[in-house]
């Protein structure tokens, strides 16, 4: 797939203005959308990358397509577990509703810098050293591990890290958010750090820790840089609307680590399959590529990953009913 330079710079043109956009409605405006609002923009972002990829395969082809949609989809799945994670950092720090737009539009623009770093970094390492997918793969197949050991999703997921303690204990930091600024002027002339910047440290470093299960899971799908780009842009793109449009049932997406371990699980092993394919470390096979190796097709990774994920939100959605049901009953009695 041969990207020509302008339209990587129209591409990031277009993102840049769309951020724009949005924070321009933020600091003109903050208020926590409605849901009208909200799944109005959820609604456009998502006729959005469906388009794109629409447009890729009219220019491109349906390969390409497929592992755009592909790679979207899975992360868009990841995002909404790092929803999650935000959410228990907002109430953590009792960020108030009104200023939790910017918080969470801060959080996606650093996501998305964070994301394009390892994305060309990645792309870098894929081009000069096929093996990579080795560590891609047991990287993801661990992570998935972890999730299955987590569980379900919990206020214990979000620990606080060395960064946080060491600003909670160095800085001066005030008690109020204010008008939402990292700093603050008292009324005594003294300069103070507001919780924003305590909430911001929380959230970069979230993001970087998500930026590292994402990028080997979308390259273990595309190896196009492009695509696994704007995949991640389209991902993160209408995130901050769709945290209020969720609202309670991110709570009730018990088993979404279940689905997300072993989809992740799954590009692992797929990753795997592939560097055997491509293999040209001695002591493997002689160097040589392991051709008895399965090859996966994107249509089937597709499916697996939309069953999984469809399983998995079903399969929560159940639980939560049956367990409200049983609640109500119990204080009926």
């Amino acid at each position: 797939m041969n990207i020509s330079a302008w339209v990587w710079i129209v591409t990031l043109v277009v993102v840049l203005a769309v951020l724009a956009v949005d924070l321009l409605i933020i600091g003109r405006r903050p208020h926590e959308p409605s849901m009208k609002e909200s799944s109005s923009w959820v609604a456009f972002y998502v006729a959005l990358a469906l388009a794109f990829g629409g447009g890729i395969w009219f220019f491109a082809g349906g390969q390409y397509a497929a592992e755009f949609y592909t790679g979207w989809l899975t992360e868009y799945s990841l995002s909404v577990d790092n929803l999650f994670i935000f959410m228990i950092i907002m109430a953590r720090f009792a960020v108030p509703r009104q200023l939790q737009q910017k918080v969470l539009l801060i959080g996606i623009v650093l996501a998305l810098i964070m994301r394009g770093a390892f994305i060309a970094a990645g792309a870098a390492l894929i081009s000069q050293f096929s093996w990579v997918f080795y560590i891609f793969g047991a990287f993801l197949v661990y992570t998935a591990i972890t999730l299955l050991k987590e569980g379900e999703n919990d206020e214990d997921d979000f620990k606080e890290n060395v960064l946080i303690r060491w600003a909670k204990r160095a800085l001066p930091v005030s008690s109020s958010f204010g008008d939402g600024r990292m700093m603050m002027l008292t009324e005594t002339g003294k300069r103070l750090f507001t919780p924003m910047l305590i909430v911001m440290i929380a959230i970069g470093t979230t993001d970087l820790l998500f930026a590292l299960d994402s990028i080997p899971a979308i390259f273990g799908i595309t190896k196009e840089p492009y695509l696994v780009f704007t995949a991640n842009v389209f991902a993160l793109m209408g995130l901050r609307q769709l945290f209020f449009l969720l609202g309670g049932l991110l709570e009730r997406l018990v088993y979404l680590n279940y689905g997300l371990a072993a989809v992740l699980a799954f590009i692992g092993v797929k990753l795997f399959l592939e560097a055997l394919h491509t293999n040209n470390l001695s002591f493997i096979n002689g160097g040589h590529g392991v051709h008895w190796a399965p090859e996966i097709p994107i249509w089937l990774s597709l499916l697996i990953i939309l069953g999984t994920l469809g399983i998995a939100t079903a399969a929560s959605l159940f639980k939560s009913s049956r367990d409200a049901k049983r609640e109500l009953a119990g204080s009926n009695h």
